[in-house]
């Protein structure tokens, strides 16, 4: 942002000396320094407000995104297996779908 120096400081306190008078300048001082306190909680307070509010949403994000990894790495083939097109893997989970036995066996799902 902006940094102010030394001589800065100097010049305002003599600007605000002169200005307010050596009776006025410690309470507005005072004062100031209160605003100042109480916009820097208002911040912290916000900030950590956002943050609890954020933390659900990334850590889904994060379990989503494990998962996505996950499904990927299943997907890919292992090194020095040719790869197969959707066409054969989806023969292949037609197969494997036909060949396991119905959960229930009264009833025809089949039809």
């Amino acid at each position: 942002m902006f940094e102010v120096g030394f001589w800065e400081l100097v010049l305002v306190f003599g600007v605000g000396l002169v200005v307010l008078g050596p009776e006025r300048l410690p309470k507005v001082a005072a004062q100031l320094g209160n605003w100042a306190g109480q916009a820097r909680r208002m911040a912290r307070n916000l900030s950590s407000q956002i943050q609890a509010e954020i933390q659900p949403v990334e850590s889904s994000l994060h379990s989503v995104n494990e998962s996505l990894r996950k499904d990927y790495s299943a997907m890919r083939p292992e090194p020095g297996q040719p790869v197969q097109s959707a066409e054969q893997k989806s023969a292949a989970a037609e197969v494997m779908t036909e060949s396991k036995p119905a959960a229930n066996p009264g009833i025809d799902t089949q039809a």
